[in-house]
């Protein structure tokens, strides 16, 4: 039986090679939703060839555009967070694969577990906002939650098999981003162009900014928490320059486990949505001949700070994460509108730190408040002017 899915930001980087994963297995899968928030010509062209039964556009004044386009071909037209948070609960769904970027994911990730549909997740934000109440979810209505991060359907794969088995640690790769090596002197004065050249990945804007800061990875550090069960201590992060050993898992006789392969997304998306099946792909391989030096370092967390603050984040709890999270995310807009430079996306992040409300056991409604905060004082800090 063919699997439905819906696609939660399809005309991302995510959510277009979701669509080539899908078109190469016309037997499997079927499009049955997609979402966009503001890119409506790329979601009508996207819904024009795959004709799901609805699609929800984000932004509300694009909607009778949208809708004039695919009236002819009989498709649902819905518009605004509201439409985008209740479609997933279709019955006709089998899988949500939550694409959007950032905060976002958080509210329709909750609607769709709750009507029971499987997530493959790409929006790690979900986990580090409400990550105990985002599981708890899951183990009540019976729900898979399937990373389609690279660093996590790594560890999901080296896990297969291994579930009697307890994990000592979880190493985490990173790139180190285009910064790698870089001092504080010359970070100074880096402009949007430079952080935005990755070295590995093709990626959104705002994942390639949290990429360069290293916040990606500290988001994936508090996602690995909740997705694996494990304790901060056991989560290591290591920077891997040619990203491909996408993380690892240490047990407890001292085996490690490596998942390795390209860097390329169309793999993990692909393991999520066919498991528990491996499904037969022309992805290009990885060959060792072709690069006989894999390296690996640690982490500068004086340099970027980031990764210390989602630790920090886990070691206190509550809210948090939460916090840093929304402050990350003013902080990456405000530095891609040249707003503040580079290094003050960690200062702006540190003073939310200290000035939103903690919160040490919020309910889903205190973690919506707490975002809400956060984004105000984080707003009201850059209109001063300066950060310290």
């Amino acid at each position: 039986m063919k699997k439905n899915i819906a696609i939660l930001g399809s005309t991302g980087s995510i959510g277009t090679q979701a669509l080539e994963v899908i078109s190469s297995n016309p037997d499997l899968f079927e499009v049955e939703i997609l979402t966009a928030q503001s890119n409506a010509d790329l979601l009508i062209a996207q819904a024009v060839k795959y004709k799901p039964n609805t699609v929800v556009i984000g932004d509300e004044s694009l909607y009778d555009k949208v809708n004039l386009a695919l009236d002819p071909l009989d498709i649902k037209v819905y518009c605004g967070p509201k439409a985008l948070a209740s479609v997933v609960e279709n019955e006709n769904i089998h899988i949500v694969l939550t694409a959007l970027v950032g905060y976002a994911g958080l509210i329709p990730t909750v609607n769709a577990i709750k009507a029971g549909k499987h997530i493959a997740l790409a929006n790690k934000e979900t986990l580090v906002v409400a990550g105990e109440i985002i599981t708890k979810l899951a183990i009540e209505n019976k729900v898979d939650i399937l990373p389609v991060d690279s660093e996590h359907s790594a560890i999901f794969q080296c896990l297969v098999g291994e579930y009697v088995n307890p994990i000592e640690k979880i190493i985490l790769t990173a790139s180190g981003g285009p910064f790698r090596g870089k001092t504080k002197d010359f970070l100074q004065t880096v402009k949007k162009e430079q952080a935005l050249k990755h070295p590995n990945w093709d990626m959104g804007a705002k994942i390639t900014i949290d990429s360069a800061t290293l916040m990606n990875k500290g988001l994936e550090v508090i996602e690995a928490k909740w997705l694996f069960d494990v304790k901060p201590e056991q989560i290591d992060v290591v920077v891997h320059p040619q990203s491909i050993v996408h993380s690892l898992v240490q047990f407890e006789d001292g085996s490690i486990k490596a998942q390795l392969g390209l860097p390329d997304m169309k793999l993990p998306i692909q393991y999520a949505l066919g498991f528990p099946k491996r499904i037969k792909s022309d992805f290009p391989r990885f060959d060792f001949i072709n690069y006989p030096n894999l390296t690996f370092e640690k982490p500068d967390l004086d340099t970027f700070k980031n990764l210390s603050f989602a630790y920090e984040a886990l070691r206190k709890g509550g809210n948090m994460a939460c916090i840093i999270n929304a402050a990350n995310e003013i902080a990456v807009d405000a530095f891609l509108k040249d707003k503040i430079s580079f290094l003050e996306i960690s200062d702006l992040i540190a003073h939310c730190m200290v000035k939103s409300s903690f919160i040490k056991s919020p309910s889903l409604e205190d973690y919506i408040a707490s975002d809400s905060e956060t984004r105000a004082v984080a707003l009201q800090k850059i209109s001063t002017g300066f950060l310290t």
